[in-house]
């Protein structure tokens, strides 16, 4: 496998092993590039950008090669989602980004799942969420292979740390700059700053956020934990990334290495069912031991966010993305 990792000066200048003109990719050797906004090498989605990568490899005999690009190795996370649907990345595993299509923000609809067994059937191939996602991720020229589960994310914060929405006034705290994290945050209570991943370690460190509210507990204990003192497990999201590919740049492939391309997929999105929660609850502990305090809400807590978040940003989605998803939503959610 070859794992390129370099700043591409031109990245449309990149050849393909045989040459990628249109939509007409050769149907013997073929190079792609693979990429993901969120995850370095050696971090849990660096690990699945290998796997994938290996697979697709050795199931095709070699006629597909794959050059793998981690985490501000191509830009920003709106910049790599840019390249994705230009088709100058063919393959990526990203956390999901509303510039083209609003109506991506379904995986960020705030409290709809309440419990991992609700997020997994509803994620799952021919679940609810999962079904809506495929259609969508088509309407702009991409193809979905599905989610890759990372749990329910939380807040992570400095100096002190909130479980109700009176003591979330005193923290103004990062959120994703997709819609509608902010206004999630903003619900349950805290200030906000919309803030691109590469840019939150700065934020934190000069005091413009007091913490990060974006993420399972991986991510603020793996990056920020020499300035990040408490988590508190909001589960206002439940956080997955997304396998896809550039619809045209799939279509050129020929039958059978799209096989090979979707299979592999396929496999390391099983692979992560699989291995998520084990995963979440080894940084949750992890975390712990290295001196991040935990905090779990009692039930009562937690209802008081998702009611907040459900009666200010529900009806802000229904605008948004539309009557007909949110309708979808509000029949398979959780109930409080």
């Amino acid at each position: 496998m070859s794992a390129t990792h370099k700043m591409l000066p031109r990245l449309t200048a990149l050849t393909l092993g045989t040459c990628l003109m249109g939509s007409a990719l050769a149907a013997e050797a073929v190079t792609l590039r693979l990429a993901t906004d969120s995850g370095t090498q050696g971090s849990p989605a660096g690990d699945a950008l290998e796997t994938w990568a290996r697979l697709i490899e050795e199931n095709s005999d070699g006629e597909i090669d794959i050059n793998i690009y981690y985490q501000n190795e191509l830009g920003g996370q709106q910049e790599v989602f840019d390249l994705l649907v230009s088709g100058d990345v063919h393959l990526m595993l990203n956390w999901p980004m509303t510039s083209y299509d609003r109506r991506i923000g379904v995986i960020y609809t705030p409290y709809m799942t309440l419990s991992w067994e609700e997020a997994m059937d509803a994620y799952s191939p021919g679940g609810w969420v999962n079904e809506l996602l495929g259609d969508i991720y088509a309407d702009i020229g991409l193809k979905f292979f599905g989610p890759w589960p990372e749990g329910f994310n939380g807040v992570a914060s400095r100096g002190s740390y909130a479980v109700t929405p009176e003591e979330a006034g005193d923290l103004a705290v990062r959120t994703m700059t997709v819609f509608p994290a902010p206004q999630t945050m903003q619900a349950m209570g805290y200030q906000t700053a919309a803030i691109d991943w590469g840019e939150v370690y700065t934020a934190l460190q000069t005091g413009v956020v007091d913490g990060e509210a974006g993420n399972v507990i991986y991510w603020p204990y793996e990056y920020f934990r020499d300035t990040l003192d408490y988590y508190v497990h909001t589960k206002h999201f439940f956080m997955t990334g997304i396998l896809t590919m550039n619809m045209e740049t799939f279509e050129g492939l020929s039958e059978a290495h799209q096989r090979v391309v979707t299979e592999a997929a396929e496999e390391v999105m099983n692979q992560q069912f699989v291995a998520a929660r084990e995963q979440d609850e080894y940084y949750i502990a992890k975390a712990q031991e290295d001196g991040m305090e935990y905090i779990e809400l009692s039930d009562e807590q937690l209802r008081e966010f998702a009611r907040l978040a459900r009666e200010q940003v529900w009806p802000l989605m229904a605008s948004e993305i539309g009557d007909e998803i949110v309708d979808a939503i509000r029949a398979n959610a959780s109930p409080l």
